[in-house]
């Protein structure tokens, strides 16, 4: 009786966990409550109105910009810790060169649970250089990087809204730096 007891609560805990990580994946992706942002998938769509409009991500001043190769360049505009013991990290990246170029593969990081999953931000880290700690991107039960994912060639001019999760430093720590590889690095404050 307590074998079936305890791979009920097994199975119940699973469901949970899932459960979980998918509500919060939602919350990263969501849009909040602002109904004149316009939609993040569309913003990131290829098509012939793939240019981002006037006022998306223009909002916010970002609190630090990573450089990257080709005049690629993200831009860090908020870092929310939440109840749930996560960090979302929100940001704009951009192709501010001539030509149109294609997101190099090492941002992926070099697990290979996250590069099956595709070319996605997945290699970012949080740096606690006070509790020397280093905080990875937070992954669902399948693997997948709570990220933005499905990353290919990013136009000249094109700007793309990206996201990344990671687990909560401590409720004192808030002053950490972000690290993408082929990315310069930047500090950012959590706020919340």
């Amino acid at each position: 009786m307590s074998i079936r007891f305890t791979a009920q609560s097994r199975q119940g805990l699973v469901a949970l966990t899932v459960a979980a990580g998918l509500a919060f994946g939602a919350v990263g992706c969501g849009g909040g409550n602002d109904d004149k942002k316009p939609n993040s998938s569309a913003a990131a769509s290829h098509g012939s109105e793939s240019k981002p409009s006037a006022q998306e991500g223009q909002s916010e001043a970002p609190m630090a910009e990573l450089r990257g190769t080709d005049g690629l360049l993200i831009q860090i505009v908020s870092a929310q810790r939440d109840s749930g013991g996560f960090v979302t990290v929100s940001g704009n990246l951009k192709n501010e060169g001539a030509k149109s170029v294609p997101i190099p593969a090492q941002v992926s990081g070099d697990e290979t649970e996250i590069i099956k999953h595709g070319i996605s931000l997945g290699g970012a880290t949080l740096v606690d250089s006070k509790g020397k700690k280093r905080y990875y991107v937070l992954r669902d039960t399948e693997g997948r990087p709570l990220t933005t994912t499905g990353l290919g060639t990013v136009d000249s001019g094109q700007a793309i809204p990206v996201f990344m999760q990671f687990p909560s430093p401590p409720a004192g720590t808030t002053d950490v730096t972000i690290q993408l590889p082929t990315f310069s690095s930047g500090n950012i404050k959590i706020s919340g």
